[in-house]
């Protein structure tokens, strides 16, 4: 949305004028129910439930696992066991481990790091060595560094105009009226812009099938077919390259082997090269 904006704002001549080249997303959520009704297939492909289930979602769902009806009680139970199966899995990276942190001690229950506030995180939950070791524990690292009052003060931060930093800040108050950037992306092939799409093909958030599923709705011509790219000479994942009817537009769709959501976190080497 913001490269259209950018573009209709050249066509009509605000100035300045910028010369926009091309845009990059990774691990975009693009269309909520593409994504969303990608995740039993790709929860299959990884083989996160077996084929047996796998192929009586698809039976008893017809291929919609989001739009459930409940008297469909063979679709419900299934999606119940589906649910079952992936409950304890990390949606960011399906390798790594589901961590939690016990709550402040006058509330029951257990929440993700990153529930937490900075403030209430004590520095000895976050252990260090293998065996304990979760990603989570960077970014409470960083929320703590980032509130930390000298970090505050070198970097400038206005006395009340922010409180506590957190990484992923969901309280700010909004209503989507854009549920799906797909139209966006086809009014897109018909300039000249190059796209670069990247997905981490372990991201249970955002799953690279519903990426590619998305892609091969704006009917592009397939330029260079499933291939694998190389880092130091290794396979650090698998790309494709489209263009649209003209020529014009070009986009370069690539996996990054074994990266979750938000591929530099995981892979940076990789993504930078």
């Amino acid at each position: 949305m913001v490269v259209q904006h950018v573009l209709d704002g050249n066509q009509i001549g605000l100035e300045p004028t910028m010369n926009l080249k091309g845009y990059v997303l990774g691990d975009p959520r693009t269309d909520p129910f593409i994504n969303d009704n990608s995740l039993v297939p790709f929860a299959h492909r990884l083989t996160l439930i077996s084929t047996e289930l796998y192929n009586s979602l698809k039976e008893y769902c017809g291929g919609d696992y989001v739009n459930i009806n409940a008297s469909n009680t063979e679709c419900v139970t299934a999606m119940n066991i589906y649910n079952e199966m992936v409950l304890q899995i990390n949606v960011l990276n399906i390798l790594e481990p589901n961590c939690k942190l016990a709550k402040p001690r006058k509330i029951e229950g257990r929440r993700s790091l990153a529930d937490l506030d900075p403030i209430d995180i004590p520095l000895t939950e976050l252990k260090n060595g293998s065996a304990y070791w979760c990603r989570e524990y960077n970014h409470a690292l960083s929320g703590i560094w980032a509130n930390d009052r000298r970090v505050r003060d070198a970097l400038q931060v206005r006395e009340n105009t922010t409180g506590v930093w957190k990484r992923c800040n969901a309280t700010l108050a909004y209503s989507k009226n854009v549920l799906s950037s797909v139209p966006f992306h086809q009014n897109l092939t018909k300039t000249s812009l190059w796209a670069l799409i990247y997905s981490g093909d372990h991201d249970f958030s955002v799953p690279n099938i519903g990426t590619e599923n998305w892609i091969h709705l704006l009917n592009l011509t397939t330029n260079e077919y499933w291939r694998p790219w190389f880092v130091y000479g290794q396979v650090s994942g698998y790309t494709e390259k489209f263009l649209s009817s003209s020529g014009d537009f070009t986009l370069i769709y690539a996996t990054v082997k074994g990266a979750g959501h938000i591929a530099p976190e995981y892979k940076p080497k990789e993504v930078i090269r």
